[in-house]
């Protein structure tokens, strides 16, 4: 097959195979087998093998992945990703509805539709081609995820019709379905890795992989709700959703348009039940005013539209006899009480334990043995109880008492002044602190180990490999091949086993190497002392600038350092002061983790803005917010979170918060905007 050949039927595959794709993934009618489907493919990914000047971004083949992502960058939305204001009462809806017809008339009609319970996504498309795909983040900015957007096959990379605009941004969720979510876990607890708590966090933390490969195997999908762009010949947002239907992207077949509250009312009612028939999560209803003309007299919030509004289905509640009262140990030693219950169905899902917190909630409930207690799920994701149906309490039933010792170790309880919750103080002897400190390092805030999970951290601990994080690299491949850990299948409740294979354990190490190039915040984050949280972290390292400045600090240095107060000053000052720590640390220095902030060549700039303080706010046209904090650092200024008294000056962008504003015009602080700002530096 010569060149010209090969890009005739390259391009003829890739029309077929993107209508087969759209067919399966959107319309949910496929027209081939998966048999037929697989080889078509393959046949596209074999000739753009061989003939690489026809392989293009938009190729279906990339929905594969295969592109690996160290570091995903922050990206400026061009227009802001604003929330929802919500609801939860009819009562509500009608005041809603009030405000609207108060600024622009009666003659309204709403547009509903249901609000999926996932990661928001904004794509831009440039000449019908997918371009960026980006989070929504804080609303501002948020995280560059192009190429495991990619693999979702229900995402067009390239546009099918005609009419869209040359360049534009449509908004979504990216959500799990039931079926991939349950699969997903599966393949976790056969590999020995913990499994996903709910879809939204299983669809969140698989955007965030660096393996795009890996992304394409948890078969996300994805919803389009929003077009923030407007473009000629539409007049409302229905007709726009309708465009983009024709355009290959996956719109929701449950949207209504309503002229009346009763109709509003109807589609809400409706959804509060049938939502557990869904082959996905939803959390409730979004109303919107579908005129775009109107929308645009509405207006918008510093934080919301005017013209759309966010309606939360209440969190159901159901009764269940508490079984028993079991005690967890977390990894800051903390003992939280949970309840076993007997298995109910809530939200969709059987419910069998349920956190009482701490004890003073577990006194205020006075929950005992035996009781029919109620339990809801807090944002429909965490069980709690929420009160005792006394009525049917036994009359010879006793109160609870919280325990005195350690369920896992043995070592005496302790409760701090000013603290609700008792700990268990032996650090170095208790399994579930130190696998929890082993977890919380290898966590992607922290050293993003991401071959480690729970699971593996378990089996490592369990076959007496790691006992503290610098074991983690000590570890070899002889040590680990062949290890294994039984468990009991929840289908036929077999004893089953699951080894580190040769794969496993040569991802394990080589994410083990990759992170001695972690940051010094990132690793001061990661060892786990304890409220030195990621943003103090950060703030440590970026003020002391080696571990050997910061564990020799005393009490009056550590507290001149910005948001340190006295708790977090004597966590330090106590971590620093145990032998073993410090061992700890100089075991991971020896093993090349970086204990010193490494400043990129001319970070400093000047000194111009040296002694002075920054309070950003607001959005800015020559800098994202990150970018502006970082051009005051390099002039030698410093930035706060809020604004004081000793606050130099408030940096406004557009669209800053009315109560900074209000805060630094009451004590007296300067105001800059961003050309003041600008020529501050540059004279």
């Amino acid at each position: 097959m010569d060149a010209q050949q090969a890009q005739q039927r390259i391009n003829e595959l890739s029309e077929e195979i993107r209508r087969h794709n759209h067919n399966y993934y959107v319309l949910s009618k496929p027209a081939i087998s998966d048999y037929q489907f697989d080889m078509l493919l393959e046949e596209l990914i074999r000739l753009e093998k061989d003939f690489l000047e026809f392989s293009f971004p938009d190729s279906p083949t990339r929905h594969v992945g295969g592109g690996i992502t160290k570091e995903f960058k922050q990206v400026q939305h061009k227009y802001l990703m604003l929330s929802l204001g919500n609801t939860y009462s009819e009562e509500e809806i009608r005041d809603f509805e009030a405000r609207i017809h108060k600024i622009i008339g009666e003659d309204v009609e709403y547009v509903c539709e249901l609000k999926f319970d996932g990661v928001a996504i904004g794509l831009t498309y440039r000449e019908g081609r997918l371009v960026q795909a980006v989070t929504r983040g804080d609303g501002i900015q948020g995280d560059d995820v192009t190429t495991n957007i990619k693999t979702i096959r229900s995402i067009p990379l390239k546009l099918q019709g005609s009419g869209y605009p040359a360049e534009f941004e449509i908004r979504g969720e990216i959500i799990m379905p039931h079926a991939s979510f349950e699969k997903m876990n599966e393949r976790r607890i056969e590999d020995g890795d913990e499994p996903f708590a709910n879809p939204r966090n299983a669809a969140s933390g698989s955007l965030k992989m660096q393996d795009s490969s890996e992304v394409a195997k948890r078969k996300l999908d994805g919803f389009f709700y929003y077009i923030p762009t407007e473009f000629p010949g539409v007049k409302t947002h229905y007709e726009c959703m309708q465009a983009a239907k024709s355009w290959g992207f996956k719109i929701s077949e449950y949207v209504v348009r309503c002229k009346t509250s009763e109709e509003i009312f109807d589609y809400l009612n409706t959804w509060d039940t049938a939502r557990n028939e869904l082959p996905f999560d939803i959390d409730g209803v979004v109303i919107k005013v579908n005129n775009l003309k109107q929308q645009e007299a509405l207006g918008f919030t510093a934080k919301s539209p005017r013209w759309a509004i966010s309606y939360k289905f209440k969190a159901e509640q159901v009764s269940s006899v508490l079984l028993s009262v079991a005690f967890q140990v977390g990894r800051t030693g903390a003992v939280t009480p949970v309840a076993n219950l007997q298995p109910v169905q809530l939200a969709g899902t059987v419910v069998k334990r349920a956190s009482l917190h701490n004890a003073d909630v577990m006194a205020s409930l006075d929950i005992r043995i035996g009781d029919t207690v109620f339990v809801e799920k807090g944002g429909e994701i965490i069980p709690k109880i929420i009160g005792v149906d006394l009525e049917q309490r036994k009359a010879d039933s006793e109160p609870l008492s919280f325990i005195n010792t350690c369920p896992e170790c043995g070592a005496a309880l302790i409760k701090q002044e000013g603290e609700s919750a008792w700990r268990c103080p032996n650090e170095a002897g208790c399994p579930p602190q130190i696998k929890g400190k082993l977890e919380h390092f290898i966590s992607r805030k922290a050293m993003n180990i991401d071959s480690l999970g729970e699971g593996k951290i378990e089996m490592l601990y369990d076959n007496g490999l790691v006992h503290n994080l610098a074991d983690l690299y000590d570890l070899t491949f002889e040590k680990m091949i062949g290890i294994e850990k039984t468990y009991y299948g929840a289908e036929d409740n077999k004893e089953k086993k699951i080894s580190f294979r040769e794969k496993t354990v040569s991802n394990i190490l080589n994410g083990l190497d990759v992170s001695k190039n972690v940051s010094f915040d990132r690793v001061l984050y990661g060892i786990g002392i304890r409220f030195v949280g990621e943003t103090v972290a950060k703030k440590l390292a970026s003020h002391f600038g080696s571990i050997a400045n910061l564990s020799s600090a005393d009490y009056s240095a550590l507290v001149e350092v910005e948001e340190i107060g006295d708790k977090i000053a004597q966590s330090i000052l106590s971590w620093f002061s145990l032998p073993g720590n410090l061992e700890l640390v100089e075991r991971l220095k020896a093993a090349g983790l970086q204990f010193t902030l490494e400043e990129s060549p001319g970070a400093r700039v000047s000194v111009k803005l040296e002694g002075l303080t920054f309070v950003v706010s607001g959005v800015f046209q020559n800098f994202s917010r990150d970018d502006i904090k970082k051009t005051i650092e390099a002039h030698g200024g410093k930035n706060v979170s809020s604004v004081s008294a000793k606050t130099s000056y408030l940096l406004a962008g557009e669209k800053m918060g009315p109560e900074k504003r209000k805060k630094a015009e009451k004590v007296g602080v300067a105001i800059l905007s961003e050309s003041d700002f600008l020529e501050m530096i540059q004279t």
